[in-house]
């Protein structure tokens, strides 16, 4: 897998998709497990297939808690890029660092920094609401 350069935002895409991939299936994995395994045993009992019990039964029923996982790796995503444009993977990161800390400019800094939180709190607000909206256990 190459994305045709070793430095800059492209080269950045390939790790951060390396590194989300494998967690963002834990957080599947994690999700599907707290389905309850009686409703399992319900669709089973009810001559549901393999694929039905899939499909109607644990997707449904763990719908926000992947959506929550989405939203953590997203979350997650948005603080890793901002570590890789230390390292020359553009963004904010290398706004942060470029602009701000390597000319000793400290409100650019800072207004980098304040960028990032804004941005990770309106996606965990975002997150959080479709959650809401969409568990059935209020």
């Amino acid at each position: 897998m190459s994305a045709g350069t070793a430095i800059g935002p492209d080269a950045a895409i390939v790790p951060l998709t390396i590194g989300a991939i494998p967690f963002y299936a834990r957080v599947v994995e994690a999700a599907l497990r707290e389905v309850p395994v009686g409703r399992v045993e319900a669709a089973q009992a009810m001559g549901a297939t393999n694929d039905q019990i899939v499909r109607k039964v644990l997707l449904p029923e763990s719908v926000s808690a992947l959506v929550a996982g989405a939203t953590l790796t997203v979350v997650l995503l948005v603080g890793y890029s901002a570590m890789a444009g230390v390292i020359g993977g553009g963004g904010l990161g290398d706004f942060a660092i470029v602009y701000g800390y390597q000319r000793f400019n400290t409100p650019v800094l800072l207004v980098a920094v304040v960028v990032l939180i804004v941005i990770v709190q309106v996606l965990q607000s975002i997150g959080d609401g479709v959650v809401r909206a969409l568990s059935h256990r209020k």
